[in-house]
């Protein structure tokens, strides 16, 4: 009788704890065929929880190192904190994995140091095809988007982010540039920075550029892009700049794109 007893309680101990498991989904992961990079790409894309319930459209952000072991996590997290604390709408948030970044988010240079030290380096033009010719249009084919598009780069990402800005600045209405990379070859993307963005349209655009406590090179280069893009003569661009004294260069990105999201969407009165 106490066997049967004891049996029995084990019986309902082990069925209390035994719970289904589910795998714990915050959106979906597609991988793109790219004919101009000869690659697949892999994208990590986060879907507000409401996206299948509701019949509108969402902001994106396109977010340069997108890999689930870089910046994709937090970065949906913090869009995610901003959705309930904050005036900021769902949105989208397309985290596009790397492959060589290296390769992908610089232009051309004939340093031969550089060439050296980075073999494959040079071809954001192809990147930034891919972005404008596969990317957006696959996005925009196959999910409810609206035009509000953010592109957000960190480091060499923020030296493309930089590029796309002064080339194609119409691929994006909303810039967020933090630590820009802007000393390789030779400071040639500043250096070029005025007669590249006078050819551009003047559209509504918004750009937020940040820096940390990472050397004086970076510091006024990335000062210098502010001041450059503040004395344009586009009058539909806003621009803002934030030094961050008590972050480097490994430590900024999180806070400056808190920072960054607190500008444009203040916090929810109650």
């Amino acid at each position: 009788m106490k066997k049967a007893i004891t049996l029995l309680l084990l019986f309902f101990i082990f069925t209390s704890f035994s719970q289904k498991k589910s795998p714990l989904s915050i959106g979906e992961t597609v991988t793109l065929e790219s004919k101009i990079l000869s690659e697949k790409r892999l994208l990590n894309i986060y879907l507000p929880d409401t996206y299948n319930q509701e019949s509108i459209d969402y902001p994106v952000i396109y977010l340069l190192d997108g890999s689930t072991n870089e910046d994709f996590l937090h970065i949906a997290g913090l869009v995610q904190f901003f959705n309930l604390q904050f005036k900021m709408p769902k949105c989208i948030v397309v985290g596009i994995a790397n492959v060589d970044r290296k390769r992908d988010f610089t232009h051309h240079t004939d340093l031969k140091d550089l060439k050296t030290k980075f073999p494959t380096t040079g071809k954001s033009n192809d990147f930034i095809n891919f972005i404008e010719q596969e990317l957006q249009p696959y996005i925009e084919s196959n999910y409810k988007v609206s035009d509000k598009k953010y592109l957000i780069g960190q480091s060499l990402g923020g030296l493309l982010g930089t590029e796309i800005l002064l080339k194609k600045s119409y691929l994006f209405s909303n810039y967020i540039i933090v630590s820009p990379s802007l000393w390789w070859d030779n400071e040639s993307m500043l250096n070029n920075a005025k007669e590249l963005f006078s050819s551009q349209l003047d559209i509504p655009i918004t750009v937020y550029i940040a820096v940390g406590k990472e050397g004086s090179t970076m510091e006024e280069e990335a000062k210098k892009l502010y001041e450059l893009l503040l004395n344009s003569e586009k009058k539909q661009l806003t621009t803002t700049f934030k030094y961050f004294e008590n972050e480097n260069h490994a430590t900024i990105l999180h806070n400056s794109i808190y920072n960054a999201f607190l500008n444009e969407f203040p916090f929810k009165e109650k």
